[in-house]
């Protein structure tokens, strides 16, 4: 496979030096904005099988130039989802396979937003799946870690686990600490502030999607090996989305574990309109206010050597197990930083994101997940994949929420 990285950030880069440990990338390009951060990027892989090149993410003549004389098979979407349309319609004009980790981006109802959902996550992209699917070409959304990893492991408990599925609730926490900072995300602040101000999105059965006011639906949950309690929340996100469409689940929410201070500040960032992408006049300049938060803030890629703890991603799934008794089993994936900054040098939570959609690129390489059309995760058999993630040094689990009777 010939593989086509858009973006060199901390997913990119990680995604880079996984992609380059294994035989069947055939050539990796490392594209971005910023040559000098491409360069570094494929530099870290020490393999010549991985090149780097400048790119314009938000023009899509650049981007179908680029793909087609680069000769790749897939594009792999490792940039922000703003810059998604592009993208997307780059390697559609193109003729080549699309994967990103989030989808096209929401806007919220004009006149009811937290009850009513307006354009979705995604509406954009299966508006057009039709069209990919008489192409052949397979447009995989949403494959990262959550969304992703949280997808896979839902259809896993569907196909093995459960005869009746009344609830997935995805759920994730860490315990990472950063050193040296009173406040430092691990992850984009740009997309965190995305994903956590907009109204959250919930789906049920009777009521299909519909959404509620951020940080609505608080609960302590307990994640395991160790991290323990957590406070969590409903956030946007495209769980909430996908699964129902592929399996049969009676209501559908995802949870951030984000902590009383992160909600603090999230609210204050809101508050004062920093979270708003329309750009204002700052002494003749144009720049957007959660642009300027994200320049303030220090790059959560390269704090890895300052960060200590572990990320958990997974989804709860509750209703009844195979032999019609009641079950909730949490499926869960712990990541430890200093392990990933050992073998990988990036920090856990770019790290873990970016295992899962190197892991899919290789299910498509190989023939094992086959389609077209716009599609999710949870269009896939799950076994192959979650047997791979073991090769990568990704192990998954499961934890019983309810007690179980001997077998």
């Amino acid at each position: 496979m010939r593989l086509l990285v858009v973006g060199a950030g901390g997913v990119g880069s990680s995604i880079a030096s996984i992609a380059a440990r294994r035989d069947v990338f055939e050539q990796i390009v490392v594209a971005d904005l910023d040559l000098d951060r491409a360069t570094r990027a494929a530099a870290v892989t020490k393999s010549d099988r991985v090149i780097a090149t400048r790119v314009d993410a938000s023009d899509r003549v650049d981007l179908v130039d680029l793909i087609r004389s680069t000769r790749c098979d897939v594009v792999m979407n490792a940039c922000d989802p703003r810059f998604n349309p592009p993208i997307f319609d780059a390697a559609f004009t193109a003729g080549v396979h699309y994967l990103d980790m989030a989808m096209h981006m929401s806007t919220p109802h004009p006149t009811d937003p937290y009850h009513q959902c307006g354009v979705k996550l995604g509406d954009a992209q299966f508006a057009v799946s039709q069209q990919w699917e008489d192409r052949g070409l397979l447009a995989l959304v949403a494959m990262g870690v959550e969304p992703g990893f949280s997808d896979v492991v839902a259809r896993y408990a569907s196909d093995h686990l459960f005869s009746r599925i009344d609830e997935i609730g995805v759920r994730d926490g860490a315990d990472l600490v950063i050193e040296g900072f009173s406040f430092a995300p691990t992850f984009s602040i740009w997309t965190t502030i995305e994903e956590c101000l907009n109204p959250p999105i919930i789906y049920e059965r009777d009521k299909g999607w519909f959404t509620t006011a951020p940080f609505s639906e608080p609960e302590t949950f307990v994640f395991p090996e160790g991290i323990g309690p957590l406070g969590c929340v409903n956030v946007e996100h495209e769980e909430v989305i996908l699964m129902p469409r592929w399996l049969d689940v009676g209501r559908v929410t995802f949870k951030y574990g984000l902590g009383d201070e992160f909600i603090d500040v999230l609210r204050t960032i809101h508050m004062l309109g920093l979270d708003s992408t329309r750009p204002v006049n700052v002494r003749g300049v144009e720049v957007a206010p959660r642009d300027v938060v994200a320049a303030t803030l220090p790059n959560p890629a390269e704090l890895g050597h300052l960060m200590r703890g572990r990320t958990c991603a997974g989804s709860v799934v509750t209703g009844l197990g195979i032999d019609g008794t009641p079950r909730s089993t949490y499926l869960y994936q712990v990541v430890d930083n200093e392990w990933t900054m050992r073998e990988y040098g990036h920090q856990a939570v770019v790290w873990q994101t970016a295992v899962h959609p190197v892991v899919a690129l290789e299910m498509i390489a190989t023939g094992e997940w086959k389609g077209a059309g716009v599609k999710g995760p949870e269009a896939f058999n799950a076994d192959p994949f979650l047997a791979l993630l073991n090769e990568h040094g990704a192990p998954w689990a499961t934890e019983e929420l309810l007690p179980r009777e001997a077998s």
